[in-house]
């Protein structure tokens, strides 16, 4: 005798009616917080267009060449984690190849605005770890710096080798993109070509420049011609010295005798 008469089942529906909503709108919730967030941190980086930060699936992928990782690498591992991750008993393991990717780009992104690694583990909280993680980083008072140590990945195929318009160009990624024939040179930072531009064709297999022109050997200066002596003029002669003039005789003043006292009279 079956004593199931199906209200467990409708039980268990009534639940999930009841509860999805909720759900939908703590995902909702999320997703807002999180993408306003990550704005903040784009806005950091120099990122041209705010509206980047609120695309699902393309914001991941911007972040991605921000922390110096390739945005299609970002976006395989999105995919190996929504569809693989569904197969039973390996499909979580499937499942952290998003995260893994999510933290290495995130490590590079919070090394260049001054956060510790040890943030990272903040992952780890389900649900409200990254949104902790991303507020950290999108209200700090640290400035963005790309200039630190390059990436361990940068000679693999993990490295970052897009470019895109309005993203500032990372100085790992412009390692990495070195012009042909010209060993270690790159963009520079912050360095975006203009629209409509394209780049000129890759000289054909098997070119080879002409070589340098020699430059003439030049022709020998001809040493100065001889000047004849010059006979410095003879010294003029003092002229003699002239006698000093005589001095006039001295003239003695006259004497006068006073007059002499009239006689007495008789």
């Amino acid at each position: 005798m079956d004593y199931n008469d199906g209200s467990g089942v409708g039980a268990l529906i009534a639940f999930w009616l009841i509860l999805a909503p909720f759900l939908f709108l703590l995902a909702v919730a999320g997703y807002v917080i999180g993408s306003w967030f990550l704005m903040k941190v784009f806005d950091k980086a120099g990122v041209q267009g705010r509206w980047r930060a609120w695309v699902p699936v393309y914001n991941s992928m911007v972040a991605a060449k921000l922390g110096d990782l390739s945005p299609w690498v970002m976006l395989g591992a999105i995919l190996i984690a929504a569809f693989l991750g569904q197969i039973p008993v390996i499909g979580w393991i499937l499942s952290l190849v998003g995260i893994a990717a999510w933290v290495l780009s995130g490590w590079r992104i919070g090394a260049k605005l001054g956060a510790s690694w040890a943030l990272l583990l903040l992952w780890l909280i389900p649900g409200v770890g990254t949104l902790i993680w991303l507020g950290i980083l999108a209200f700090g008072s640290s400035r963005w710096n790309p200039n630190i140590t390059p990436s361990p990945w940068r000679n693999s195929f993990l490295k970052d080798t897009t470019v895109w318009q309005g993203i500032p160009v990372q100085p790992d990624q412009a390692g990495a993109q070195a012009a042909p024939g010209v060993p270690g040179y790159g963009a520079p930072a912050e360095y975006q070509p203009p629209a409509g531009y394209t780049p000129p064709p890759a000289p054909p297999a098997g070119y080879t420049p002409p070589p340098a022109p020699s430059a003439a050997p030049a022709a020998p200066v001809p040493p100065p011609a001889a000047q004849p002596p010059v006979t410095p003029p003879p010294a003029a002669e003092p002229p003699a010295a002239q006698p000093p003039a005589a001095a006039p005789p001295a003239t003695e003043p006259p004497t006068t005798e006073p007059p002499a006292p009239d006689a007495p009279k008789p």
